[in-house]
């Protein structure tokens, strides 16, 4: 794919376009659930879960009618087995590494902006590639996106004008909006977790494989 614009930051989502977590997300939902008796969820049922932060997904997963304190033990739960045990089933994806390790030669900023829990972001990250981003931001310290206040933030931690960052992920509705609502550009990936379809109207730009992004630095 030939660029029409390069980049000065690559801004990534974590779940379904760094990292494949779906695994060990579907495995510690399941074991949250057992532990506190509920009835556990396929695969495809807790797929359409994620995205929006760990909130969303335990209120998603539990049964109606949870009170508030009840649902907090099961995230502290879910958190706390997350720690123990949740990167055992997570890998890259495929050509991944060699992406971003060509992106940051050829000079480029990148820095992680998900979803997912600060802590579990900072933790996971320390785990698959301790110390390469520039800088990386989970839910807690700035609102889910699309909310534009986290991409905002990475611009100005990074020092790059959000025009220059190009910030790739999985979903229409999170990923490729809170890059337009920040002024930035929307690459979707094909690999992920969200429909295709929703991303082929939303993106600016859609790529099928990792080293595609060398086209856009």
């Amino acid at each position: 794919m030939a660029a029409e614009k390069t980049f000065d930051a690559f801004v990534f989502d974590l779940d379904g376009t760094l990292l494949d977590t779906l695994p060990d997300l579907v495995s510690v939902t399941n074991e949250t659930l057992r532990h506190f008796g509920h009835p556990e969820h396929t695969r495809d049922e807790i797929l359409a879960m994620v995205g929006n932060g760990l909130r969303s997904l335990i209120s998603q997963a539990v049964p109606a009618g949870l009170s508030a304190d009840e649902l907090e033990r099961e995230l502290a739960y879910w958190k706390a087995a997350y720690d123990s045990c949740g990167h055992a089933h997570t890998a890259l994806y495929p050509g991944m590494m060699e992406a971003l390790e060509e992106l940051k030669a050829r000079g480029k900023k990148l820095a992680v902006l998900s979803n997912k829990f600060d802590g579990g972001v900072k933790d996971v990250m320390n785990h698959f590639m301790p110390g390469f981003m520039d800088f990386e931001l989970g839910e807690g310290p700035v609102p889910r996106k699309p909310d534009p206040a986290g991409l905002l933030l990475v611009a100005k931690t990074l020092g790059v004008d959000p025009g220059r960052i190009a910030y790739v992920g999985d979903s229409a509705d999170t990923d490729m909006l809170v890059a337009h609502n920040a002024g930035s550009f929307a690459i979707g990936v094909t690999w992920g977790y969200q429909p295709v379809e929703r991303l082929r109207e939303t993106a600016d730009a859609l790529i099928d494989s990792p080293a595609q992004l060398l086209g856009f630095a």
